[in-house]
């Protein structure tokens, strides 16, 4: 079989976070102490208290990076403290993507003002427009186009794969991905069995022709997604119609993140499997020659699974890296992370899977090459 390319490759990365560290015993206690007063107050409607012991077997998640935990081991507030910011400030979750974006474009040895498209990824925005992208765009310098894109967890690979195939059609020279997750802000607090699960972070690739490439870039051989309608299974819907209902528009329930957890492990493990064997399959790669498995951070026993359904056998911690106990889930940021993180000790020739999974369900793969 003739050797597929994009022609396009990963030139620079970058990865930033908040410096507040959130462990799971400050959580707990946090969390325990709202327990103990709702259930003080409704004796008819009592909560069950969470500790470190259940997060860690249940996600494998040790700490996170928060953006402010005050407001989080508040039994009262039980919610970031974000103060909003003058419309000529630079926003919070565009100030996220420039951190990341300057670590990349430093590593690829690229100025802000040689990008000429910026692509946002994130599985929530935290405005509608102006596009958050443009404001990125604005702030390093780029010129060219910026845009928005949100499909849940898989909104860094769909962002990569756009910036991808606007390099390989020559509408982009230098495409800049920043995937700024700022998650604690829609998570639900005070629900036991998701009050641990996200972390705030930023991350950011660079893409260009593999022709102007360096040699230790990664070269994108090849991009699939693929969705599938799941009604209930995973959900935020927080959005402008929210006031608009005088009852459901103080639901916290429904308007913050809520999940259907062990459906969604029992229903992506297999998706995701059969998505990456296929991907493979297209290159006649068997999945023993992948070096590294940069996998959707989501859960830890979910990946693990994964791994192991998609290798035949347990995976080690070199193929496929768990960055969960640091960072916690850091929504579509994840395997960009991981990636990020654990990429630097392949050798050239070596293949790489980045791949993720989410909400929708929406999954997204780039089979990479060490250049």
């Amino acid at each position: 079989m003739p050797r597929q390319t994009t022609g396009t490759s990963i030139t620079g990365h970058g990865v930033w976070h908040p410096d507040n560290v959130l462990t799971n015993d400050e959580l707990v206690a946090g969390f325990n102490e709202f327990v103990r007063r709702h259930n003080a107050a409704h004796p008819d409607h009592p909560l069950k208290e969470s500790s470190s012991e259940f997060i860690e077997k249940a996600s494998g998640i040790r700490r996170r990076y928060v953006h402010d935990k005050t407001g989080l081991v508040d039994p009262e507030r039980m919610c970031p403290n974000i103060k909003d910011r003058p419309e000529d400030q630079l926003s919070v979750q565009a100030e996220y993507a420039v951190n990341a974006a300057k670590r990349a474009l430093a590593a690829a040895g690229r100025h802000g003002e040689e990008v000429d498209l910026v692509v946002l990824g994130a599985s929530n925005l935290q405005r509608l427009y102006p596009a958050l992208a443009i404001e990125v765009q604005d702030a390093l310098g780029a010129h060219g186009f910026g845009f928005d894109v949100s499909i849940g967890c898989s909104a860094a690979t769909g962002a990569a794969q756009l910036a991808c195939q606007a390099v390989r059609t020559g509408q982009a020279q230098c495409a800049l991905v920043v995937v700024p997750e700022l998650t604690t802000g829609h998570m639900n607090w005070r629900e036991r069995d998701s009050h641990f699960i996200f972390g705030d972070a930023s991350v950011s690739l660079v893409i260009e022709p593999t022709a102007k490439a360096r040699p230790g870039s990664w070269e994108i051989l090849s991009v699939e997604m693929l969705s599938k309608w799941s009604a209930s299974t995973i959900r935020n819907n927080r959005g402008y119609l929210d006031r608009c209902d005088p009852e459901t528009e103080h639901d916290e329930t429904s308007k913050l993140f809520h999940q259907q957890g062990r459906k969604v492990f029992k229903e992506v493990v297999p998706m995701a499997e059969t998505f990456i064997k296929g991907h493979l399959a297209k290159h006649d790669l068997a999945p023993t020659q992948i070096a590294r498995y940069w996998l959707h951070q989501a859960n830890g026993p979910m990946n693990q699974l994964i791994a192991k359904r998609v290798l035949g056998r347990e995976a080690t911690r070199e193929e496929a890296p768990i960055i969960l106990d640091e960072f916690g889930n850091t929504a579509s940021a994840g395997s960009l992370i991981a990636f990020s993180r654990h990429n630097a000790d392949l050798p050239a020739g070596s293949y790489g899977v980045m791949a993720s999974f989410g909400a929708g369900y929406s999954l997204g793969s780039l089979l990479l090459q060490r250049q």
